[in-house]
């Protein structure tokens, strides 16, 4: 998937996404909504758990609806 972050976003809706902050935390969850400033809202996955993601990094699933400040954000993997 390329082309433009915000296309790239509007693709992603309601799907599972790893977001990886400046601080070195990471989260899991669906991707319900976002803004021109790269702010997300996720939400919880019916079936996520605590788990480890791809690049062996500690992933913490979200419990409830969460909102990332887009300043915050260093990677959204879909």
């Amino acid at each position: 998937m390329s082309g433009r972050p915000l296309d790239v976003l509007e693709a992603s809706l309601d799907d599972a996404v790893t977001v990886h902050l400046k601080d070195g935390t990471t989260y899991y969850g669906i991707l319900a909504g976002y803004d021109q400033h790269m702010n997300v809202v996720i939400e919880p996955e019916e079936a996520a758990e605590e788990r480890f993601d791809v690049d062996e990094e500690f992933a913490v699933a979200v419990e409830d609806t969460t909102i990332i400040r887009g300043d915050n954000v260093v990677t959204i993997k879909a």
